[in-house]
C-alpha cells in the first residue's frame, strides 16, 4: 500500500481581532485540512493561530498533525506576550491562555514546537522572518486576514512568490 503524502497547510492571520464568524471559518478549515488526513502549520500567535491549535488538539489529540512556529524560544515568547499584556496591547488572561496552550502542545508533541533560537527579542522583523518558515514548510495557504493586516498580508505574499496555492477569507470588523 502506497502511503499517502501529507501535506502540510498554514493557517494564518491576524492575531488583533477576531469574532465568532472568523472563530468558525477557522474551526472548519482545520477540520477540512485534518479528515483530509493532512497537517497544520501555524505562528503560535492569538486569535487565527490560538483557534487554529485548539482544533488540532480536540481533534487529533497526539498533535502529530501539527507544526508550531515560534519567532524565539518558549520561553523569549511566553515573556514577551507578559510584556505586551502589562503594556495594555493584549489582556493578562491572553497571555496566559496562549502561554498554556502553547506548553500543553509541546506536553504532548515537542516535535510539534519550532523554536527559532536566534532571535532575543520580538518585533516585526522576527515575526516576518517566523512567517517566512511557516511559508517555506508548507504547501498550501489558509489565510484569514482582518481589517487588511499587514502580517497576514506578509505572509499572502510570500505564499504567492512560492507559488503554492492561497485562499484568502477577508473580514473587516
Amino acid at each position: 500500500m502506497v502511503k499517502k503524502h501529507v501535506k502540510w497547510i498554514c493557517i494564518s492571520g491576524s492575531w488583533r481581532k477576531a469574532n465568532n464568524k472568523i472563530e468558525i471559518d477557522v474551526r472548519n478549515c482545520v477540520r477540512k485540512i485534518l479528515r483530509g488526513g493532512n497537517g497544520v502549520i501555524t505562528g503560535g500567535a492569538l486569535n487565527i493561530d490560538y483557534i487554529a491549535t485548539d482544533e488540532v488538539m480536540r481533534i487529533n489529540p497526539s498533535l502529530n498533525k501539527l507544526k508550531i512556529y515560534l519567532p524565539s524560544t518558549f520561553e523569549i515568547f511566553a515573556a514577551h506576550f507578559r510584556k505586551r499584556a502589562i503594556e495594555g496591547v493584549i489582556t493578562r488572561q491572553q497571555a496566559e491562555d496562549l502561554i498554556a496552550l502553547i506548553k500543553r502542545v509541546e506536553q504532548i508533541n515537542p516535535n510539534a514546537i519550532i523554536e527559532d533560537k536566534t532571535n532575543k527579542e520580538l518585533n516585526k522583523q522576527t515575526y516576518y522572518e517566523r512567517n517566512t518558515k511557516e511559508i517555506n514548510a508548507s504547501d498550501e495557504l489558509y489565510a484569514f486576514q482582518v481589517n487588511n493586516s499587514l502580517g497576514t498580508e506578509d505572509t499572502i505574499k510570500k505564499a504567492k512568490e512560492k507559488g503554492i496555492p492561497v485562499e484568502i477569507f477577508s473580514y473587516f470588523i
